[in-house]
């Protein structure tokens, strides 16, 4: 069974090496586990080394180095030389705490490729506020930094009901900066951002306010600088596919070693997720019954596996399954033809009723 399936899967595409989830921003909408890797539990430098030399065999061309903030990681410039001289593009993906003219240029020599920073706003008390940290001036300082490297640079928003009101001033703030590309990433609601989903999820008006802004300014920049919209899915009709397919084009390394098809996946409960420390990636990416778990559609529900739109979202996104009604091979609730659908519907309700100052607290992202 397992080798017939390893006949037909493509070898991936990328690798996100998540190198810590030690971060000094606390956002709210953070990505992350709620639990943490600490700091004793991370992956060796040595043992990143052979990651890297895995996954390049494996077939693997562009490496993104993530976290929390990767710069924590102290032998990162060693990590980009491995991953350049194995021929695989390096993206850096970063708060941009820390990453100064200096370290930038020997980020440079090492091999790195593109470098995406993130911010939280396009102006200073805003971002501070979402970030949970003064660290606007540091981002700034740090895209300056980038640009007298000649490096690529990206900047990357996570939009939601704090900050979708000011996107205009975002996007203007982004070119100002001399952004190459800029991407507009509406929250996802997985792990922290479901905590916070009441405090996050913007209105339909909103959105559609948002959307417009979004086209003109494609348009008024044209090819001077990409900007890239990733749609906030609990208002569409059908859900996103799951990464391009469970396991089928990606492969994220957790700082603990754990290999996950996507990186929340770690979320889901029920599921071994095979350990870099204890076996090849080569051997997880095609034999482990993690990734082949929901390959393929064997698996799908009969509400899927009878709709026409099966080849297009593949049933959705197992997390968000997962995180919406307990079990990662549901129909993803987003779906307007799923069983659980209603429990999108009341969330989407509930953000276009409640006024912002009636909902929680925002519980901002901390390792415990």
């Amino acid at each position: 069974m397992l080798e017939s399936k390893k006949l037909r899967v493509q070898p991936p595409f990328s690798l996100l090496a998540e190198l810590t989830h030690r971060c000094p921003l606390h956002c709210p909408y953070c990505s992350n586990p709620i639990e943490m890797t600490l700091k004793e539990m991370e992956l060796s430098t040595g043992d990143w080394l052979r990651v890297l030399s895995e996954a390049a065999d494996l077939g693997v061309v562009e490496v993104h180095f993530s976290g929390g903030e990767p710069l924590l990681w102290p032998d990162l410039d060693e990590l980009i030389e491995h991953a350049s001289s194995l021929e695989m593009y390096t993206n850096l993906i970063t708060s941009g705490i820390g990453l100064t003219e200096e370290k930038a240029l020997r980020l440079k020599e090492a091999g790195l490729a593109n470098v995406q920073i993130s911010f939280q706003a396009g102006e200073a008390e805003l971002s501070d506020r979402i970030g949970g940290f003064k660290a606007f001036e540091k981002k700034r300082k740090a895209v300056e930094a980038v640009k007298r490297t000649g490096m690529h640079l990206s900047l990357n928003v996570v939009l939601h009901r704090l900050n979708i009101d000011t996107l205009d001033e975002i996007i203007t703030f982004a070119h100002e900066m001399g952004a190459e590309r800029l991407e507009l990433a509406n929250t996802q609601f997985y792990n922290w951002a479901l905590l916070n989903r009441e405090r996050l999820m913007p209105s339909k008006e909103k959105i559609e306010r948002a959307s417009e802004i979004y086209e003109s300014a494609r348009a008024r920049f044209g090819k001077e600088m990409e900007i890239i919209w990733v749609i906030p899915d609990y208002y569409e009709s059908t859900p996103k596919p799951c990464m391009g397919g469970w396991g089928a084009i990606a492969l994220t390394v957790a700082p603990n070693g754990d290999v996950l098809p996507c990186p929340t996946a770690g979320m889901i409960e029920g599921i071994s997720f095979e350990n870099v420390r204890q076996r090849a990636l080569n051997d997880i990416w095609y034999e482990s019954n993690s990734f082949n778990r929901f390959r393929g559609d064997e698996w799908l529900p009969e509400t899927c596996r009878s709709c026409d739109m099966l080849h297009q979202d593949g049933g959705g996104c197992r997390c968000q399954a997962f995180a919406l009604t307990g079990d990662a091979g549901a129909t993803d609730p987003v779906c307007h033809l799923a069983p659980d659908h209603h429990i999108v519907e009341k969330a989407v309700q509930e953000a276009n009723n409640k006024l912002v100052e009636e909902r929680e607290p925002l519980i901002y992202r901390k390792i415990k």
